[in-house]
């Protein structure tokens, strides 16, 4: 199994399979309620892990970086869907955040606590 795949490399794989073996997209507001439904799941397993909740039988054999891949998945269809490149929108987003939030971390008093 590959150890590494890039932003771009996933877009392609996910649409390869969903166009060969998932048969299409389901549509893109259908994908945004899996997306919800998986980022639910995701947000279980961590209250549960790491909140106060206790395991249901039901969530003890879950991993978080399967469920992590889940909402990733979903995003990829997503992207794919409405052409968005996630390589050049994780890079735009990374220099808004290095300009808008150059010194605001750093000055948030309640993070230095």
């Amino acid at each position: 199994m590959e150890k590494e795949i890039t932003l771009q490399q996933a877009q392609e794989r996910v649409d390869h399979w969903i166009k060969t073996v998932g048969v299409k997209y389901f549509g893109e507001l259908t994908n945004m309620t899996i997306l919800m439904e998986e980022v639910g799941e995701l947000a279980r397993l961590m209250s549960r892990t790491y909140g106060e909740q206790s395991f249901k039988e039901s969530d003890k054999n879950r991993e978080l970086g399967d469920e992590m891949a889940d909402v990733l998945w979903v995003l990829i269809c997503l992207a794919n869907q409405t052409g968005v490149n996630l390589t050049d929108a994780l890079l735009k987003n990374f220099e808004k955040k290095q300009i808008r939030d150059k010194d605001r971390h750093q000055q948030n008093e309640k993070l230095k606590k």
